[in-house]
């Protein structure tokens, strides 16, 4: 507790119903303190796996779900140039390389991670909207579109801007 808590407790000290009215002060200050430094988040399990499994059955197999024209219709860009730009944003920034949490657990695939991006700048959805299709958290479906568009100026620039 600070020194200031304690300088009120000595001037105060004279009645008991004044002690304990800064007594349960310095208790609701120290409670309100605590609630501001610490985020409360629930983890939720959202199988990543499942969600690249998904993706890669609907668009990407021998075999997949939607054609070709319904890819090109949601992505706004045909699947080869989308193999393309997953190849390079992967090979550039390290952020879309698949890896494991420190739990051990597998996290989300570049597709899931440049899908979401995609996504949310074709429909101009916001993070959350995805998260069932994808199995992607809204702080990192924002913090994905960000890496992302930073990557395509960053490796695309010269090619395609002028």
């Amino acid at each position: 507790m600070p020194r200031t808590f304690f300088r009120k407790l000595l001037t105060y000290l004279s009645s008991k119903n004044e002690l304990d009215v800064v007594l349960n002060d310095e208790v609701d200050r120290q409670s309100s303190r605590d609630r501001g430094n610490h985020q409360c988040r629930k983890f939720i399990r959202r199988d990543h796996i499942q969600g690249h499994k998904r993706i890669f059955r609907d668009y990407f197999t021998e075999n997949s779900i939607y054609p070709w024209n319904l890819f090109r219709m949601r992505f706004r860009m045909s699947c080869p140039l989308f193999l393309l730009i997953l190849n390079e944003v992967e090979s550039y920034e390290q952020y879309f390389v698949q890896r494991r949490d420190s739990a051990g657990r597998i996290g989300l695939s570049s597709m899931q991670k440049i899908i979401v991006s995609l996504r949310m700048l074709a429909y101009g959805v916001t993070g959350d909207f995805i998260d069932e299709y994808i199995r992607i958290g809204e702080s990192t479906a924002i913090e994905s579109l960000k890496k992302f568009s930073e990557t395509i100026v960053s490796v695309f620039s010269e090619s395609y801007l002028q």
